[in-house]
């Protein structure tokens, strides 16, 4: 004897769609909006507009867990090389835990990272961002800048640059890089005027020139702003250039031709053809001479 439940659930209902509409570029903000993004540690990113976007801190969030389990592992039975000793389950099963704590960091920071850069090609029209180099940013220091680097990592700061760099070109979004030397940081956004010098520390921009003070964040994602709408766009040697006419195909330059009966690298004549009879008769008239 057999018996069998059916169960009928009542039909889901699904939000309205809209015709014709790229879920992608959604909904665009004021034709021609420049946003300057100028990107950081202490804030993530920090918009000319004045939004200022938290840096979540991923990895901090999860580095009590990770030092516990990796003070665990050490008291466990690890793998040894010289006497072929194989790891007990437990430090494997801790091995486990610690790379799950890993994935869910990477997932976190990705995430985050995805919506931002989203929200940015949807809403503008024209991103302008900072051409960093967070690799030597992070490779001079040692123990002195340890906390620093650490951060810089954990912020992701080339994950922006490099996801804005292919949404732009979905969604047909402008993507202007400023020059790496570019003191946006150092210049008011009110006068023009560059300052001299501006330590890291100091947080809020105060000019000498007209007294101007802002965040000092803020103030220069309102100068990469001014960068973009000053120059439309384009490409300019001493301030930024436009990331899609700045690709260019490498150069790829055809082997050289060579003489019949000679090997490659090698001119007509050369020591290659020594074995040449009329060669050898040539070299020996010359000593001769």
């Amino acid at each position: 004897m057999s018996f069998s439940v059916e169960i009928t659930l009542p039909a889901r209902a699904l939000p309205p769609t809209t015709a014709g509409t790229d879920s992608a570029v959604g909904d665009r903000g004021v034709g021609g909006s420049v946003v300057g993004v100028d990107v950081g540690v202490k804030h993530l990113a920090v918009l000319s507009t004045g939004e200022m976007i938290e840096n979540p801190k991923h990895a901090r969030k999860h580095a009590k867990r990770l030092r516990r389990l990796g003070r665990r592992a050490s008291r466990q039975v690890g793998p040894d090389r010289s006497s072929g000793q194989k790891p007990s389950r437990r430090w494997l099963r801790t091995q486990e835990q610690i790379r799950a704590v890993h994935t869910r960091i990477a997932d976190a920071r990705r995430d985050h990272l995805h919506k931002l850069t989203t929200r940015l090609v949807r809403d503008f029209d024209t991103v302008v961002v900072e051409d960093l180099n967070i690799a030597a940013m992070t490779r001079s220091g040692g123990v002195y800048k340890r906390g620093l680097n650490r951060a810089l990592h954990d912020a992701g700061l080339a994950e922006i640059r490099r996801q804005l760099l292919y949404k732009t070109e979905w969604t047909g979004t402008g993507l202007h890089v400023a020059d790496r030397w570019y003191p946006s940081s150092k210049t008011c956004s009110n006068c023009q005027v560059v300052k001299a010098k501006l330590p890291l520390n100091v947080r809020v921009f105060t000019c000498d020139a007209c007294g101007f003070r802002a965040d000092r964040d803020h103030n220069a994602a309102v100068n990469l702003t001014a960068l973009a709408a000053g120059d439309g766009g384009a490409s300019s040697a001493s301030c930024g250039r436009d990331v899609k006419d700045a690709r260019q195909k490498p150069t790829i330059r055809p082997a050289a031709r060579r003489a019949d009966g000679t090997a490659a690298g090698t001119p007509p004549g050369g020591e290659r053809d020594r074995g040449n009879p009329a060669t050898h008769a040539e070299c020996t008239r010359r000593h001769s001479a």
